[in-house]
């Protein structure tokens, strides 16, 4: 079953390896050519460059309820997370740092 996948895989991958000669080397080296050319260029931020640019989400309560987005289909299992230390509560799925409000 997973080599029917793999070559249907290949198959909407067209011209870029013939779906004749599938094989998991010939997968494996379509992979690695792809995050060496993703890895190369440095114009992009990484996924953990991007989410560290947002700061930290102040709350009042001492427990958060993280979801990653607001739209379900987008977000992550819910996950709640305690705010009882002082530095940021980091959601283990995408990263989103909590800190509590103090009102003194």
């Amino acid at each position: 079953m997973a080599a029917r996948r793999l070559t249907g895989l290949l198959k909407t991958l067209g011209p870029v390896i013939s779906p004749t000669k599938c094989s998991a080397r010939s997968f494996n080296t379509l992979v690695s050519e792809h995050t060496v050319k993703w890895m190369q260029d440095i114009s992009k931020k990484s996924p953990m460059e991007l989410i560290n640019e947002v700061p930290p989400i102040k709350v009042e309560g001492r427990i958060v309820a993280c979801e990653g987005d607001s739209d379900p289909a987008l977000g992550h299992p819910i996950e709640f997370i305690c705010l009882d230390l002082k530095d940021p509560a980091v959601c283990k799925y995408c990263g989103l740092r909590y800190v509590q409000d103090h009102h003194h």
